[in-house]
């Protein structure tokens, strides 16, 4: 007997022993990352095991565990085959072939569920999204070391992982067929704008919009937001030119109903320290100008020098003169 491979993509071949164990004593996988089966597909697939029986052997795990009575009894657990085995229940299969894996830990098994379904590609997003997130959650690794197990790019698992940002009814709706996973996309891009995701999902539920017009409106959407952003009054225009020009680098000014916010930009360390001691000193400088006395134009204002100057002399003949009197 050849030796068993112990990859995650492992598929039964014509060297593999095969078995037969009664449907009964196979329990469900743990780790099967699909949820939803179609009735009428599982019907269909057990129309025909009836005719021409299981084609393909199903893969388990057998576990050796002790009878309330004593004694040994094995268990199997089944690691890909899921469909397999409940369209044999429907058929009314007493025994169905296996083939039996040895030490198989919980992330193989997990692996290869997953790895079963996504071969056959027609797991549904959501159910794909939710088995990744728990590859990942489960049993630690990251979102490029989970695309190699499966044998996707990076990418394909981060923006699986991105469905689970929707609401549950529209992860409901994708599971339902209402919208697809390209409609998903435009939704997505409106995750910080949930009335207008609302307005957008609801749209294409009611006039079953395709992905592009989809796309289009959430494209609309954002331009105008960033439009509202950029109309700014002269004023503020005028503020952050003079900021700019004081402080010697870029800065914006965001405004909104409740106020606003400023940005100053730096690019290194000595940036903002120059940007500190620019502030500093203009603070310090109203501070200076603030504290001085105002200064009233009805007072007389004395003179620095401890000794007035002398008034000039007048002959008498002036100081008593008519002419310098006056009422």
């Amino acid at each position: 007997m050849y030796p068993m491979k112990d990859d995650a993509g492992y598929i039964p071949t014509k060297y593999d022993s095969v078995f037969w164990i009664d449907v009964d004593r196979i329990a469900p996988n743990p780790y099967q990352p699909r949820k939803e089966f179609s009735e009428e597909g599982l019907k269909s697939l057990a129309e025909s095991i009836r005719q021409y029986g299981v084609l393909q052997p199903l893969v388990v795990s057998r576990n050796e565990v002790e009878k309330p009575e004593g004694g040994l009894e094995s268990v199997y657990e089944l690691i890909a085959g899921e469909r397999r085995l409940r369209a044999s229940r429907l058929a009314g299969l007493r025994q169905i072939p296996v083939v039996i894996r040895q030490g198989d830990n919980n992330l193989t098994k997990l692996e290869l569920a997953i790895i079963e379904n996504l071969q056959r590609e027609d797991l549904n997003a959501i159910d794909r999204a939710k088995a990744l997130q728990k590859l990942i959650d489960e049993f630690g690794i990251s979102h490029a070391e989970c695309a190699a197990k499966i044998g996707k790019s990076r990418e394909y698992v981060s923006n699986s992982l991105r469905l689970l940002s929707l609401p549950e009814h529209m992860q409901t709706a994708i599971v339902g067929r209402e919208i697809s996973e390209g409609h998903a996309r435009p939704l997505m891009a409106l995750n910080d704008r949930p009335e207008e995701r609302e307005t957008l999902f609801k749209e294409i539920i009611l006039k079953r919009l395709p992905v592009r017009a989809a796309e289009r409106i959430a494209r609309s959407i954002a331009q105008e937001r960033v439009h509202k952003q950029h109309r700014k009054s002269a004023e503020i225009v005028a503020i952050e030119k003079s900021l700019t020009e004081t402080l010697g680098t870029r800065v914006i000014i965001e405004t909104n109903a409740e106020g606003g916010r400023l940005f100053i930009e730096f690019f290194s360390p000595e940036d903002l320290q120059q940007l500190v001691t620019t502030l500093a000193t203009q603070q310090a400088t109203e501070e200076v100008a603030g504290s001085a006395a105002p200064i009233s134009p009805n007072t007389t204002q004395l003179s620095s020098d401890s000794v007035p100057p002398a008034a000039p002399e007048e002959s008498d003949d002036e100081l008593y003169s008519v002419s310098n009197f006056t009422v």
